[in-house]
This record gives C-alpha cells, structure tokens and sequence, in this order.
C-alpha cells in the first residue's frame, strides 16, 4: 500500500466538515491487471442537492522538488486512476485535491489551466491551515 500524501489527513477533515463520509481509505481498485490505490473515497449523505454523489479524490501537496514534476505526476495518476475508475464505478467522480497555495500560483499559470480544461480535471482546492476545503472545480 501506497504512502499516504503529507496532506491526506487535512483533506479528510475538510471533506468531513462539508458532511461527506469518507467510505474508502485508501480507495483500491484492481482493473486492467494493476492495483490501484486511490487516496480517498467519500460520499455526500447530508445535503439534499448532492445525496448520495460518490467521489473519489487523490490528493497531492506539491512540497518537494520541482512543481512542473510534481504537475507530471499529479497527472498522469489522475487519468490512470480516472480511466479505471470509469469501469470500475462509473457513478464516482474523480477530483485532484490540490493546496490552494500552489492552486493560486503554479495552477492560474495559462500552459496549466489549458491542461486543465482540456483532461477536464475537476479539482478540489484545501487550505491546509485551516483543514478545509477552500475550492471546488468542475
């Protein structure tokens, strides 16, 4: 089983502060010939308009080494995990927690948000500080 990210635990306390219930931790996933550890699994039972919407997130912090590396790999595990995901549960939906820190310098960057929009990634943008969850982007 996969380390979990330096921000897992304050992505879990914000998902759970908006009345998700974290179902999955890790979320793992066998398809294709390859296991998969997604880093969470949650789903919303509280509000009304998003009852029983059931989301899958990986979350990545962006702390070490060069953020365009970091952006590299952050990627090409979200369209793995994303493409499984569509065989395997097809009613989740697959989000990228990111630190709203790095959403406001790397992410707001044109070569980025082109990427963005074009592997239509949904993002969840946390405040570590604070253990919330600052954003949502569909």
């Amino acid at each position: 089983m996969p380390a979990k990210d330096i921000f897992h635990n304050t992505v879990k306390i914000g998902l759970e502060k908006e009345g998700w219930e974290i179902t999955h931790d890790p979320m793992y996933l066998d398809f294709g010939g390859v296991e998969i550890y997604i880093d969470l699994g949650a789903e919303k039972l509280i509000a009304a308009e998003r009852k029983g919407e059931k989301i899958a997130v990986e979350v990545k912090s962006f702390i070490s080494g060069s953020v365009i590396s970091e952006f590299h790999k952050a990627l090409g595990q979200f369209i793995n995990y994303r493409t499984a995901l569509s065989q395997k549960e097809p009613n989740r939906i697959m989000y990228l927690a990111v630190p709203n820190t790095i959403y406001e310098t790397f992410f707001k960057l044109e070569l980025i948000q082109i990427i963005i929009k074009a592997q239509n990634i949904k993002l969840i943008i946390y405040n570590p500080n604070r253990e919330e969850i600052a954003q949502w982007i569909n």
